[in-house]
């Protein structure tokens, strides 16, 4: 697909500096030997995938990923931003407009879906104070599989994927299982499943976010996620998260690095916090329980709040 793929004229980064993790450098050299070869030699499509429709939550979510299917044997890639659960309306029109804007430079079609939150309100009920990867996500993942797979099958699309798939801080058997189960409704309308949470395109990912300055959200998206993560970030001694501005509630407001930006995405940091939110959970709609929870972690990050050591707080 030459048309698409020879937009994606990305630099590959700066030099690593000589203290780079070993992890950094070995998936650098992987993307230098890949690049060399020509992107599309890792991710193959389902047989018979021609042209995909692929889900989109967000543009730092979408740089690798995109860039790794426009490159495959497929004819087409189309953006698809349904994304009823981001909350408020104001960190939605950024997360749409910064992906409109990406998909546009790198000349790939951009669906903007509707925004009916209402509906997503509705379908959520009862699991207001579910954990972050219980039921309620679930559901969350299944509502925008559900409405990308009918596009799909309306406009002759042949698979669907999801940009969920290529988050740490997202299960991946849950985030395929929801497009698997979407596809399933549909004859000969495939689900793209693929290890998209490699080192490498972990690595590449956060290349793409740092040279177009991408958006950093402090959150994953809807209103529970952003009231659990500011009530554990109040324990912790942390600022709120901030929606929007030229400044976060913490660290940096854009991707500049892709070493520190991936290092927050490190496996280590993504276990240790829903391990955490897990434990708060449990106290369910119990405020006094959930406060006492919640004061287990008091003073455990203060220091590195001020000492400028924000490893995995602000970047989802």
């Amino acid at each position: 697909m030459p048309t698409q793929s020879s937009k994606l004229s990305y630099s590959e980064g700066g030099q690593l500096p000589s203290d780079a993790p070993s992890w950094a450098v070995a998936a650098s050299e992987r993307i230098r030997e890949k690049m060399a070869k020509g992107l599309g030699t890792t991710a193959v499509p389902p047989e018979g995938v021609k042209r995909v429709l692929l889900h989109s939550c967000c543009a730092p979510c979408s740089g690798a990923m995109v860039e790794e299917m426009c490159a495959s044997k497929v004819d087409e890639v189309v953006v698809f931003f349904y994304n009823p659960n981001i909350h408020p309306k104001k960190e939605y029109d950024i997360r749409k407009e910064e992906n409109k804007r990406y998909c546009e430079k790198i000349g790939v079609t951009f669906i903007d879906c509707d925004y009916d939150s209402d509906n997503w309100y509705e379908r959520m009920k009862g699991m207001e104070f579910d954990p972050e990867r219980g039921r309620r996500c679930t559901e969350c993942f299944d509502m925008r599989m559900e409405r990308t797979a009918l596009y799909a099958v309306e406009n002759g699309f042949d698979a669907i994927a999801t940009t969920n798939a290529t988050s740490r801080w997202k299960d991946e058997k849950q985030v395929n299982g929801s497009g698997f189960r979407a596809a399933a409704r549909y004859e000969g309308l495939k689900y793209w499943a693929y290890d998209w949470q490699t080192d490498e395109m972990t690595l590449r990912k956060y290349e793409i976010s740092a040279n177009e300055r991408f958006y950093k959200q402090e959150y994953c998206g809807c209103s529970y996620s952003l009231r659990d993560s500011n009530d554990w970030r109040k324990a912790n001694g942390i600022p709120k998260i901030q929606i929007g501005g030229e400044s976060a509630g913490l660290g940096e407001r854009y991707f500049t690095d892709p070493l520190v930006d991936a290092a927050e995405e490190s496996q280590d940091v993504v276990d240790e916090f829903f391990a955490q939110a897990n434990e708060i959970a449990e106290a369910g709609r119990d405020v006094k329980e959930r406060k006492k929870r919640l004061s287990v972690y008091k003073d455990r990050r203060k220091n590195e709040a001020h000492d400028g050591i924000n490893n995995g707080l602000n970047n989802w």
